[in-house]
């Protein structure tokens, strides 16, 4: 199939690479000449495991194709996938104008039958706006269908899961382009869950949100936990052997970030109060994640209660391990906290050469480290986990370890003679 994917962002970028490699035609179409110059030459912005060998195979199988005339593929294609950005606004809505501008570009460009698939991830009632729009215009309905199709990808292994789904769903208005539909990508065991319009985007919202309580669920029972002196990893493995709920997204840290959740969690509130819904839940699930750096820096008071020009080594700024996303990361938060607070801060990530004013950024953990007074892991590497901790013991003044992901193994450190400090954890 011909499919033209408008925005060659990380979800765009990586559903052009993967509907390319399944075999259909797929030219990927962004405003940004100079991004697009760039995949031309086979030059990725973004780090994805796998996606660069899968971009240089599909430009020499001649699948994939990129161009920045956005308008003349929209008109040509007869599948366009809307996989634009929408990021949030100031008050927690989202900001739909590329969406937008790519809805005028297909009503504008519209010259025979098309299925305009929504990936990008919107609010509810957002394709169901999209359809009255083109309505507005005065397109016939025969001329088109509208298809919600929201991603459910990891960071860090995107292509597998778009490889390897654990479910594929589609929201439609009619059961027209339900055959078309399921020629897009390889299914598997995978089941398809068809539903409404706006029923698919209240699943993103939905998926999203409820990840996000598992997390703040695990963080404050990890605070409850350390209050009885009790270990939170035993309490994770106990629940999470319940089918009912699952071992996945239980570990205790510094909190959720990226580009999903906070977003999502932000857009589905702001969705519900328009509808005059009360999210007591939501809100509690945001205002744990807050507190969470806030929790961590009293726990390195306890060790170095006053921490003016004291020299501090972040390890990790990324928001979580396997990709270079900044966007929310808890780690630029709680370094951010650390410099009001007087701290000189040193960090290390293996994927990102931090540029902020005030921080060193290192490109070598063992010198990062060098003359500290203590070190946090922010986001679990493996390499961290996995280090020479003799030697990086040797490297700083004090040897104060904040684990603000629990993922260290705590004796091993404290035999090489560590303090060590984590939340939950003994």
């Amino acid at each position: 199939m011909r499919i033209c994917v408008a925005g060659a962002g990380y979800v765009g970028l990586t559903t052009a690479a993967a509907l390319a490699d399944f075999g259909h035609d797929v030219r990927c179409v962004d405003i940004d000449q100079a991004k697009i110059d760039s995949l031309c030459q086979g030059k990725i912005p973004i780090y994805e495991p796998g996606l660069q060998e899968l971009v240089d195979k599909n430009l020499q199988r001649n699948k994939l194709h990129f161009t920045a005339q956005v308008e003349e593929s929209i008109r040509d294609y007869p599948i366009i996938l809307i996989a634009v950005g929408t990021p949030s606004k100031e008050d927690g809505s989202s900001n739909l104008s590329f969406l937008s501008q790519v809805v005028d570009m297909i009503a504008a460009t519209l010259n025979e039958y098309k299925i305009i698939i929504t990936k990008s991830t919107v609010p509810p009632g957002t394709n169901e706006w999209i359809y009255q729009t083109f309505i507005e215009k005065g397109i016939a309905e025969e001329q088109f269908d509208i298809v919600s199709n929201p991603e459910f990808l990891r960071e860090g292994c995107a292509l597998w899961d778009i490889q390897h789904p654990n479910k594929i769903v589609f929201g439609t208005k009619s059961d027209r382009p339900i055959k078309i539909l399921k020629k897009l990508y390889p299914r598997g065991k995978a089941p398809y869950i068809f539903s409404s319009l706006t029923g698919a985007e209240l699943i993103k919202y939905a998926s999203n949100a409820f990840l996000a309580t598992k997390i703040s669920f695990a963080n404050e029972m990890a605070r409850i936990c350390e209050a009885y002196a009790v270990n939170y990893a035993d309490i994770a493995k106990g629940i999470g052997t319940d089918p009912r709920i699952g071992h996945h997204f239980l570990s205790a840290g510094l909190g959720f970030g990226g580009s999903c959740l906070p977003k999502d969690l932000s857009a589905l509130k702001n969705s519900a109060v328009r509808k005059n819904v009360e999210t007591k839940l939501l809100d509690a699930v945001r205002e744990i994640n807050t507190e969470q750096i806030e929790i961590y820096l009293k726990k390195l008071m306890t060790e170095i209660p006053d921490l003016t020009g004291k020299q501090i080594t972040v390890w990790g700024v990324t928001f979580k391990p396997g990709t270079d996303d900044l966007r929310s990361s808890p780690a630029l938060d709680l370094i951010r906290q650390l410099l009001q607070k007087g701290v000189r801060v040193h960090t290390y990530d293996p994927m990102v050469h931090l540029e902020l004013a005030e921080v060193n950024a290192f490109s070598d953990p063992y010198e990062s480290v060098r003359d500290s007074d203590a070190l946090i892991i922010a986001t679990e590497w493996d390499e961290f986990i996995t280090c020479n901790w003799s030697e990086v013991k040797a490297n700083m003044r004090e040897a104060v370890l904040l684990d603000a992901r629990n993922c260290i193994d705590s004796q091993k450190v404290r035999s090489k003679g560590f303090i060590y400090l984590g939340v939950g954890k003994r």
